[in-house]
């Protein structure tokens, strides 16, 4: 499905980090305060409706969507998907024109990574309302934004490198303690719009604590309330990060009710799992099915996890050339696992 697909074609270091800090999502608001063939244990089964529940995270193809977002939406939907997670905002629409959309289309948006930002609960309260609205039942939390009236301008190539240099850095237990009980608190606020809070991760997650035999993840779970706060598990970086999310699904279950499905190559070329933030800067992310993850195997254990929903995502998708032509072999491939 189009030569030029399959073609290795290696994105740049700056835009790669350009392309992870974008996403960064939770680790901006940490900074401030697998083999899965391998795992044990009998599958929970697969769902028989997940190949009709295919979702693209939208940051996949977040080149098209910032020159024409609703035509990019289409094409999403003829591809086949029923579910997208935006990064980007939703066009500058409100909430009833954007659902007014989505629902013309055939899509559902059950989470995204627009979403709520650190500051006082009525705004918080008003955002989540327009989410309700728009059918999100996941939302991330992001650090609180500039203040009203100046415009967030993006991240200098300077600062950026600052930021993730500053991210890879291992942090304390305290601090990753502080993250979880905001996550709590703000999981409060949006229990009664029906929502929950989602905790995406990356690789760093996975280094172990200053002084301690703890990581960051181990942290989030055992401290965020499983009825306010949801893992989103990146199983692409988690396998990055030398995880096995089958494992993670067994030590616990039901605690991951989204994930974002995501491709590597060449895992066995990757730096030691030492460096967390070196594994993620040099992963060859591929279209889902072309890279070394066993998803056919991994989604035999949806239940245990508590897996409800899940998207596609290759960040380096627009470097590939055709992002919507990547898509659309992910789509292929996963579809083809899962029927």
């Amino acid at each position: 499905m189009g030569g030029g697909i399959k073609q290795e074609r290696n994105a740049s270091r700056r835009d790669f980090l350009k392309n992870v800090a974008f996403g960064i999502g939770g680790l901006a608001l940490a900074s401030r305060v697998g083999n899965a063939a391998a795992a044990p244990a009998q599958p929970a089964g697969t769902s028989p409706n997940w190949a009709g529940q295919m979702g693209l995270e939208l940051y996949t193809v977040r080149d098209l969507i910032a020159k024409d977002y609703p035509g990019t939406l289409e094409k999403v939907a003829q591809i086949g998907y029923k579910e997208i997670e935006p990064a980007g905002g939703y066009n500058h629409m409100p909430p009833e024109a954007f659902r007014a959309m989505l629902d013309r289309l055939g899509l559902r948006m059950p989470s995204t990574h627009s979403g709520i930002t650190e500051g006082a609960d009525a705004a918080v309260e008003k955002r989540l309302d327009g989410f309700r609205i728009m059918g999100i039942q996941y939302t991330s939390l992001d650090a609180a934004r500039p203040p009203a009236g100046r415009v967030r301008r993006p991240f200098t190539p300077a600062e950026r490198a600052r930021m993730m240099t500053r991210l890879s850095r291992s942090r304390t237990v305290d601090d990753v303690k502080r993250e979880a009980a905001l996550y709590n608190r703000y999981g409060k606020i949006a229990q009664r719009f029906g929502i929950k809070i989602l905790r995406h991760n990356h690789t760093m997650e996975f280094q172990r604590c200053q002084g301690s035999e703890l990581t960051p993840y181990d942290i989030l779970l055992s401290e965020t309330d499983p009825e306010l706060v949801v893992m989103q598990m990146d199983i692409g970086w988690a396998e990055v990060a030398g995880q096995n999310p089958i494992e993670l699904f067994h030590k616990h279950p039901g605690r991951f009710a989204l994930w974002h499905v995501k491709d590597v190559a060449c895992m066995k070329c990757l730096p030691p799992v030492t460096d967390e933030f070196a594994r993620l800067r040099e992963a060859h992310l591929v279209p889902v099915g072309e890279g070394d993850i066993n998803y056919k195997n991994i989604f035999k254990y949806a239940s245990l996890a508590g897996m409800k929903h899940f998207a596609i995502e290759q960040d380096s998708a627009a470097d590939w050339g055709n992002s919507m032509a990547a898509a659309r072999v992910s789509f292929g491939h996963l579809r083809a696992m899962l029927i």
